[in-house]
């Protein structure tokens, strides 16, 4: 099955919508092209925190290259830099290689370091979300690049920090094992989430797997998975708490 690429200019982030007191820009540093919304503009502060965290990884991969070939959990030690730990761990729980994690290593590293300059911040990496919130905010469900996102999840204003992170076998440039549409993971944990979206997504091929995608989540539930959303052609799914609303 080929995979239809979300364009370079990334449409689908049009409909992000800041709130009344926000605003919404982009930090592209290398391959990491963020999308924020946060209380000001930090775009200077979050390129230069976002070349630090990456300049980490990379010297970490430059000395480990199978930290960043390898599609299986990798062991690393307590001394490694904290993302390089955060991607390890969250790949162990979930089977999967280390860099399933990245994209939502990163959101996370900003949003978290930037909550105290700015409580309202969410930072979307490529289709994968971290979101520190005081209000309620809805996530759209891309699975279907031409025709825009139909579908959202809400999150509740007392829920955050939350991750929305999601896998395709059919969008995008990351590896998938599946051919499923879309495998969406709600989690407070965006390395989690990022690493079990790609676990689950190798689950589904066709509309007999969605099963056997609900039941592992309901195992990664343990390490702090609390939702999953999964498409694949007309057949939907969804466990644990996912609040699905139609979007305009």
């Amino acid at each position: 099955m080929s995979k239809r690429h979300l364009s370079a200019g990334r449409a689908y982030r049009e409909a992000v919508r800041p709130q009344e007191g926000e605003v919404r820009f982009q930090v592209a540093v290398e391959q990491s092209d963020l999308l924020v919304v946060a209380e000001r503009d930090l775009h200077t502060e979050i390129a230069a925190f976002v070349a630090q965290v990456r300049g980490e990884i990379k010297n970490w991969i430059l000395f480990h290259p199978e930290f960043a070939a390898s599609l299986e959990p990798v062991a690393v030690p307590g001394d490694a830099p904290e993302a390089v730990r955060a991607m390890a761990d969250a790949a162990a729980r979930c089977g999967v290689g280390p860099m399933a994690a990245v994209a939502g290593a990163v959101a996370q590293a900003v949003g978290d370091r930037f909550a105290a300059m700015s409580p309202n911040i969410l930072v979307e990496n490529g289709g994968d979300t971290y979101l520190r919130s005081t209000r309620e905010r809805v996530v759209a469900l891309l699975a279907e690049p031409d025709s825009g996102a139909v579908l959202g999840l809400r999150i509740e204003a007392n829920a955050f920090p939350v991750s929305i992170c999601a896998s395709s076998a059919t969008i995008g440039h990351s590896l998938s094992l599946g051919r499923g549409d879309l495998v969406a993971v709600r989690a407070p944990d965006a390395r989690l989430a990022d690493a079990a979206a790609t676990a689950l997504c190798n689950l589904l091929r066709d509309k007999n797997d969605v099963n056997r995608v609900l039941d592992r989540a309901k195992v990664l539930a343990e390490h702090g998975l609390t939702g999953v959303f999964a498409q694949v052609d007309d057949t939907l799914a969804a466990w644990g708490d996912v609040e699905l609303v139609a979007l305009d």
